[in-house]
């Protein structure tokens, strides 16, 4: 499995924005990582550096001993699968589909435009979609589903590319706590069963004490905490969340809460 390596890694937006300032990170394979901090920290955007959806600025990601670049995009994408917050499923479809177009990366040029698929895309879209435990869904347009059982369509996607790291992108923003809860014991089964490389971002500190082997806190676009679970003190949760000129921040006193 590979090590994710993130090294001085600045993104400024066309716009002037800054959202990532010198990161440097090294996410070990096989762990479980959670990416903590309030809207606007840089979560995301470091996601989609990762994944080449983005480009740095400055710096570089390296995926093992490969640097993600403009070269390598469908090679690096066909190992990082990508969950989105809102899910980014094709509603017109039907479940089993949209897991399939996680064996794209895999597939000729051809058989990706028309959505030809081996015998054995089908076998694998099958066996994860029992992992999520949507067997009776296959066949079902996706956008008749709820919120938890489309993200769960999300992560069999991700494990149909059959790949070395998961990257999710507040996968649970969007759901209520019960289908948060559902989304989380599968990510970490996932990592747990498969050795699979997951990062996580999150802004709710409950659930990442809970899941994280380890917590990147992020606040403007620098990371200002990375450590064990049981080291998110009061003091360190004020300096992820307090932001500049701010005073009595929601964001901080959710966070404090659970301190």
């Amino acid at each position: 499995m590979p090590t994710i390596s993130i090294r001085s890694v600045s993104k400024r937006f066309s716009n002037g924005f800054e959202a990532l300032k010198g990161i440097d990170a090294e996410i070990r394979s096989g762990s479980f990582t959670v990416v903590l901090g309030p809207s606007g920290a840089g979560k995301s955007t470091l996601l989609r550096l990762v994944n080449g959806l983005e480009t740095p600025t400055t710096g570089e990601i390296c995926i093992g001993d490969e640097t993600v670049n403009g070269r390598n995009l469908r090679h690096i994408r066909s190992r990082v699968a990508m969950i989105f917050q809102q899910f980014n499923l094709v509603d017109r479809l039907s479940v089993v589909t949209n897991v399939l177009t996680g064996r794209l990366a895999h597939r000729s040029w051809i058989g990706s435009v028309f959505y030809l698929f081996r015998k054995e895309d089908i076998d694998i879209a099958q066996e994860v979609l029992s992992r999520v435990a949507l067997t009776d869904k296959a066949w079902s347009r996706a956008d008749k589903l709820s919120g938890g059982q489309q993200q769960r369509v999300g992560i069999a996607r991700a494990l149909a590319q059959q790949p070395k790291v998961i990257l999710a992108d507040e996968p649970v923003a969007s759901l209520d706590p019960i289908s948060s809860e559902e989304i989380m014991i599968l990510l970490r089964e996932i990592r747990d069963q498969d050795g699979i490389t997951v990062v996580v971002n999150l802004h709710q500190v409950e659930l990442a004490r809970r899941f994280a082997d380890r917590i990147i806190g992020m606040n403007s676009g620098k990371i200002v905490f990375d450590g064990k679970p049981e080291h998110m003190t009061p003091s360190v949760l004020r300096t992820i969340y307090q932001r500049e000129g701010i005073e009595d921040d929601p964001s901080l006193d959710m966070a404090l809460a659970y301190a």
